[in-house]
């Protein structure tokens, strides 16, 4: 009896409609918006108000978001490092579809180190990477503590928790900077417009 391994397996991207079909299609350019910072620093409010605007413009989006997907596709993975891993490559082979059919990706996860943002853009295209650091200060987002996350940290209650037990090591180069303690919602998404328009336009 033969096994199925990876030498039975035939990709039929060759045949399939490709990305350009899909952009003209949909009259834009697909994009993959990633945003990266601390738990509470606005990644999700921002990432929702975003989509909203871009979709009042007729533009098509899909936002992923930490906990949803943890939710759902991710569900059987836990809070190691080899999960965490597997939970950000997994993310990025679902945002590349996306890409590849002509749709802006939103992605809102804490992604907490370069190597991990380096394979999600290795995975989606550098070229169609958009890295936006939400860098509002520990502080702040400890002092919103949406969802009672820091206060189980410091209590020792979660374990590995970034920016409390486990580091958070700010993005090398990113293509855009926000600090939501400096800037309104409103104000973060007038700034990534003017950064985005130009590139998912036809």
């Amino acid at each position: 009896m033969e096994i199925l391994n990876e030498n039975n397996i035939y990709p039929i991207f060759d045949r399939m409609m490709g990305r350009s079909d899909k952009e003209s299609l949909l009259k834009q350019r697909s994009l993959m918006i990633w945003f990266t910072g601390l738990s509470g620093s606005g990644k999700s409010t921002i990432a929702i108000a975003l989509e909203r605007e871009l979709h009042k413009r007729g533009l098509l989006c899909r936002i992923l978001d930490g906990d949803n997907i943890r939710s759902g596709i991710n569900n059987n993975l836990g809070f190691s490092e080899a999960d965490r891993v597997e939970n950000i490559r997994r993310i990025a082979e679902v945002c590349k579809l996306f890409i590849d059919t002509g749709v802006i990706a939103i992605a809102a996860f804490i992604s907490p180190n370069n190597d991990l943002r380096e394979m999600a853009a290795s995975i989606i295209g550098k070229e169609n990477f958009m890295e936006v650091f939400v860098n509002t200060p520990l502080e702040v987002c400890e002092q919103r503590d949406v969802k009672g996350l820091y206060a189980k940290a410091r209590k020792g209650e979660i374990k590995n928790f970034t920016g409390i037990s486990a580091p958070f090591e700010a993005p090398a180069h990113p293509d855009l900077t926000l600090d939501t303690s400096k800037l309104t919602i409103e104000e973060s998404v007038d700034v990534l417009l003017e950064k985005i328009l130009p590139r998912v336009l036809l």
